[in-house]
């Protein structure tokens, strides 16, 4: 079966990562995410990666944690560090060649972001991981995640999560709530559903960078995905 995208950005929570537990890696979860990032590589489609760090720190609110916001997102972004070398080890494990780039330059764990360097990488097959959001603070990884997506010239942006795509309200809280197979960005913002950020959704609108929201944790769904079967929602 032939890919239908060439170039992907693939967004993933931090909290994906935790699986079952209340608080940072779960190592069944890396390695299932490393088989299916793998299938997928071995079809030819250049992969990179944006993390969050929600499984490590959320920039908390500033009245209860006494921590400034942007220092506060400052450990938001090295947590996304953190889960970037997990997510590489385990890619290196299922013998995924992959290069970890950071926006905060950390010499000894990963190269500095640039961009012309980490086509290069996409282009000779490796998996490139974004870390450290957009090094600078006030940002989410979402948006750092559309960024990255369009500098690189990615095809789409895959957003893997817990549920299996877009829904007119919370599956989780309403259970009337009914499931998108494809969405306009009008549509999203008229009827105030929360794909991403605005910042990070208006970049993907303005670029015209069609979005699939689908549950990461379903082992197979990424190549179900890629090969443009129907799973999840469709936002373009």
């Amino acid at each position: 079966m032939l890919p239908k995208y060439k170039r992907i950005l693939l967004k993933l929570s931090g909290e994906s990562l935790m699986g079952d537990k209340s608080f940072g890696l779960d190592p069944s979860i890396i390695g299932q995410y490393a088989q299916d990032i793998k299938q997928i590589t071995e079809m030819g489609v250049q992969v990179a990666i944006v993390i969050g760090g929600g499984n490590i720190y959320r920039g908390m609110n500033e009245a209860e944690t006494g921590i400034e916001r942007a220092q506060g997102d400052y450990m938001g972004m090295l947590a996304t560090v953190i889960n970037g070398m997990a997510l590489q080890a385990g890619l290196e494990k299922a013998g995924v060649y992959t290069r970890l780039q950071s926006a905060i330059k950390m010499e000894q764990i990963a190269e500095p972001y640039i961009r012309r360097r980490a086509i290069r990488h996409l282009e000779k097959g490796r998996v490139v991981i974004f870390g450290a959001g957009t090094g600078n603070p006030y940002f989410t990884t979402d948006t750092a995640g559309s960024l990255r997506a369009i500098e690189i010239k990615a095809d789409i942006i895959l957003k893997g999560t817990r549920v299996d795509g877009i829904y007119t309200a919370d599956p989780e809280k309403d259970k009337t709530a009914t499931k998108y197979s494809k969405i306009s960005f009008a549509e999203c913002i008229s009827n105030n559903l929360k794909v991403m950020d605005m910042t990070a959704f208006t970049l993907c609108m303005e670029n015209n960078l069609p979005i699939v929201v689908f549950d990461m944790n379903k082992p197979g769904n990424l190549m179900s995905v890629v090969t443009g079967l129907k799973v999840g929602t469709l936002v373009s």
